[in-house]
């Protein structure tokens, strides 16, 4: 069952069509590098598209009908968009759902101390990474400050190319053979990744000059004091814009690609469907990385109150109508998935693999050794999908997260699995993932937007 590479099936003008979309992807991700931006990038576009924001028409008390188009966000950090089919909402949605956090550092909230001369700044690491890949990187600095008087400070620093960057120093080999001996998890250790932030000291300052430095420029060029990192929620993530990789422009190498990919692609699909008989749905919440916690996380109550919400504007609420239209939806957990990479053959059992070209990835079930924590989707659910992908000329293949006992992973599915919903993980393979820098096919992320617009427009078990 060897899939063909998708490349293999282009003409010219199909090829320009996957690189116009990639060109529009690389934008999205230089754009938001931290789920506040992808949130504004996102509500910037739908609101062109027509959208409309849910409080404000639960205001005006409007009903609403087949073809209007509504969003809401929580705490600028997730957000959810409708497309209202001609059917009711209690026959079920077709939900796409995926994550807009990625691995990062944080910043610490007493993050400023000066030692030997240089000012640094904590950080406490966010999601899985290996943490040696992060030093001697350049870096930016993004993220917001909240200060007392209610006033939001948006920070972003290391971007443009007339900013400074910011990093984190590693040993250098002549002196490193007591580091070299340690396993790859032990080299840098999360308390050693703390970044380099400035070493001029301040003229006429006899203690702690350096730090004094930094604090004078920060209160110039944002308005902050010391004690606003305590209400700060600033991110360390790689500088630079995502770019085309490989001699042939087939590939994009950037940072958040996981899972960002999946997030612009759902995107891209809900702002090319048509109307619908079932209403078109898209979920792109935070807090995936770190287990789907928290208000803005999948495991909150936010997406079940807004179709509560939702029923009520087009006149089908009540307790008993919501737990029916989500147990009645169909979803695709929209997250990346591994891409086989030759040089770690032995990671992977290649028969169950998702290779680079190959088009949108279906992961059957995820999870770890024995497929612990996984939505495993039924056999049912996976035919129709089939079925569907076939009939609108999608390349997809199947996959697994590498071999049984090597280790495995997760996403949001499970979550909304939770309501009795069909629900199964789909995405686009990358290489390298939560590396710094990760790559993707540009093949692979045209077609999984193809796959996505053929779910929300014909899904429905």
């Amino acid at each position: 069952m060897e899939r063909k590479n998708a490349w293999k099936g282009y003409d010219e003008a199909k090829s320009a069509k996957v690189d116009a979309l990639a060109k529009d992807y690389m934008d999205f991700l230089d754009n938001g590098k931290t789920e506040r931006e992808c949130v504004d990038t996102i509500v910037n576009q739908i609101e062109a598209a027509g959208y409309r924001e849910l409080p404000e028409l639960m205001k005006e008390g409007k009903k609403l009908s087949a073809g209007d188009k509504v969003y809401a966000v929580w705490m600028n950090k997730t957000v959810v968009m409708f497309q209202i089919g001609t059917k009711p909402m209690t026959e079920g949605l077709n939900i796409l759902g995926a994550h807009i956090d990625s691995p990062r550092l944080d910043i610490k909230q007493n993050p400023l101390y000066e030692d030997s001369d240089f000012a640094l700044l904590d950080t406490h690491y966010y999601g899985g990474i290996k943490k040696y890949q992060w030093v001697t990187l350049p870096l930016a600095l993004h993220g917001v400050v909240a200060k007392k008087d209610g006033s939001i400070v948006e920070i972003n620093i290391g971007e443009n190319e007339d900013d400074p960057v910011f990093f984190i120093s590693d040993l250098l080999i002549h002196l490193s053979a007591e580091q070299m001996e340690k396993k790859a998890s032990k080299v840098i250790e999360g308390e050693a990744l703390d970044l380099i932030f400035g070493s001029r000291p301040l003229a006429g300052e006899e203690k702690e000059a350096v730090k004094a430095g930094v604090m004078k420029l920060l209160a110039e060029q944002y308005g902050i004091e010391e004690e606003d990192f305590l209400s700060a929620e600033l991110e360390v993530v790689p500088a630079g814009k995502a770019r085309e990789a490989g001699l042939d422009r087939s590939m994009v190498l950037g940072y958040g690609q996981d899972d960002r990919v999946c997030a612009f692609t759902s995107l891209a699909a809900m702002l090319e469907i048509g109307q619908t008989e079932r209403t078109a749905c898209c979920i792109l919440v935070d807090k995936e990385e770190i287990g789907s916690v928290g208000a803005t996380g999948m495991q909150s109550r936010f997406f079940e109150n807004t179709v509560a919400e939702m029923l009520n504007l087009v006149g089908e609420y009540s307790e008993l109508n919501v737990r029916r239209c989500l147990a009645a939806s169909d979803m695709l957990s929209s997250d990346v998935s591994a891409a086989f990479d030759p040089s770690y053959a032995s990671a992977f059992e290649k028969k169950n693999a998702a290779f680079f070209g190959r088009g949108m990835v279906f992961n059957k079930f995820t999870g770890a050794r024995g497929k612990s924590g996984s939505n495993d989707a039924n056999a049912e659910y996976v035919a129709h999908i089939r079925a569907i992908m076939e009939e609108s000329g999608v390349a997809f293949q199947t996959a697994e997260l590498g071999k049984i006992d090597v280790g495995g992973g997760g996403t949001i599915a499970y979550i909304l699995a939770l309501y009795g919903m069909n629900v199964i993980d789909c995405g686009v393979a990358v290489l390298s993932m939560h590396a710094p820098w990760e790559a993707t096919s540009k093949a692979d992320i045209y077609e999984t937007k193809c796959g996505y617009v053929a779910f929300l427009e014909k899904a429905c078990l």
